[in-house]
Parts: structure tokens; sequence; C-alpha cells
């Protein structure tokens, strides 16, 4: 392997970054290119009429590049914009919240820049980690000191499923894959392979008056298909979920629904 691009959708100053960065670190080189603010649910957008901005910055110890985009703007430039050779893998997060379910994966800029590695011919891990419990308070608390420690037992998990991943041969079977792991997961915690829930949201948006709304999401999803052996299935029962995923491909239909369009 030569080296491993990590990037994310929560930003420089995420704080389940440094620790991620130097864990996977232990199983190999790691260069860091991450947007400089936080950018989640923008999945894989591309800046189009904006100049991308560049920094190369020194925290903690951790050389870091930082770009003005999106995830998939960091991983674009990662692999054919800052350094003379390509990662030969990219792995996004560990994102500050669960990324499961069809909803969530079409909106995650954490799963973005896994598909804009996908893109690349390079192969993708996302990772998330969040909480079955109250979403805000967990959120404030994950940003805080005392969360340290959760993050570095965290990208030891993280750092030995992408270990893991990569041993088992599912880089090659999937296009890419994602993981999303309990904050109080452990060693002892249960790894299920799974696939992805079909479920949606609901009113993303509050009315706010004077033709203003904003990102007000409730949490509330809605399934369209049942749940067991999805990766939401087995985040709530306090399990690990590592799904493996293809990119778009055509559904297959009954030979009655193709016969009235061939022809």
């Amino acid at each position: 392997m030569s080296w491993i691009l990590l990037t994310n959708d929560d930003g420089v100053d995420s704080p389940a970054l440094r620790p991620f960065a130097r864990a996977l670190g232990r199983i190999g080189e790691v260069r860091v290119v991450v947007p400089d603010r936080e950018r989640s649910w923008v999945a894989k957008a591309i800046t189009r009429f904006e100049d991308v901005r560049v920094a190369r910055v020194e925290s903690d110890g951790l050389e870091m590049w930082t770009c003005s985009g999106y995830p998939a703007d960091a991983v674009q430039l990662g692999i054919r914009g800052l350094f003379d050779e390509p990662p030969s893998l990219v792995v996004s997060g560990v994102n500050v919240g669960f990324n499961f379910g069809a909803a969530f994966l079409m909106s995650s800029g954490t799963v973005g820049g896994a598909v804009e590695a996908w893109v690349s011919g390079i192969p993708g891990i996302a990772v998330s980690a969040g909480t079955n419990g109250e979403w805000n308070a967990w959120k404030a608390f994950a940003h805080t000191p005392e969360a340290g420690s959760g993050w570095e037992r965290v990208a030891d998990l993280a750092t030995g499923l992408v270990d893991r991943v990569r041993a088992s041969g599912l880089l090659a079977a999937a296009d890419i894959t994602t993981i999303n792991l309990p904050f109080d997961s452990d060693q002892s915690t249960a790894v299920e392979l799974t696939t992805v829930a079909r479920v949606g949201y609901d009113n993303l948006f509050r009315d706010r008056g004077d033709g203003v709304f904003g990102h007000d999401f409730s949490g509330n999803l809605r399934a369209f298909a049942g749940l067991e052996g999805t990766d939401l299935a087995a985040v709530r029962s306090g399990a690990i979920s590592v799904t493996p995923l293809r990119m778009p491909e055509a559904a297959t239909v009954p030979e009655t629904i193709r016969d009235a369009f061939d022809g």
C-alpha cells in the first residue's frame, strides 16, 4: 500500500480527526486533506463556480491540508492535485453522527468523500460514529474535552475495522464500504456485515417566517422496507455495522415490465 488519504465532512476542527489520523498511521502512511470548516449534508458536491483554496497547516504535531470546498473536493485534490502519486485507499471520517440508511448515505458528505474516491478508481471507506440516545445532548458532549478518550477508543476500533476490511478482500468485492460504530463500542462489540436500510426522512426545514426556512431535522426516519439485516438495525441493537456498497446499477425488474420498454 502506498499511502492512505484521510478526509471528513466535519472539518479540520473535528474532535474525531486527530485521534483517527494518529491511529490510522499505525497501518500505513496517512495524509490528511479536509474541509476548512464543517461541510455536513453536502453528499458528493463539487465546487464549480468558486476557486478552492488550499492551506498546509500543522496541529497537534500532525501535518494537514485544508481546503475551502467540500469533502469530495478534498478527495479529488488529494488524489489528483496535491501529491506526486495517488493514494491506494481513501478513508473518510470518523463522522460525528451515524450515516446509516439510504437517506443519510445519499446526503452524507462523509460518504460523498468515499464515493469520490470510487469515481477516481480508488477504494473508499466511510466511517461514522453516533449514539442511540438523545442526539443533541450527545453531539454537544462529543465536542467537549471529556469526550476525548471516547474518540481515541473509536479511532482504535475504526482503524482495526479498516484494516479488517482491507485484509478480508472486501475492498475488491465492493465499490465503497461504510462503517457505523456506536460511540460506546469497544473490543467486545459485535460486528455485523449488513445491507443498507431503505429509509427516508421527514421534514428537514422549519419555517422561521418572512420566507426563511432553517434546517431543523427531527431525526424521524420513514422505512420503505423491512429493517432486518440492515445497517440501521445493527446499530440500533448496539452492534457495529459494516456495509459493502456497489455504485449505481440498473435495478432488476420483472419481464412484464421489461416488455413494456423493449422493442
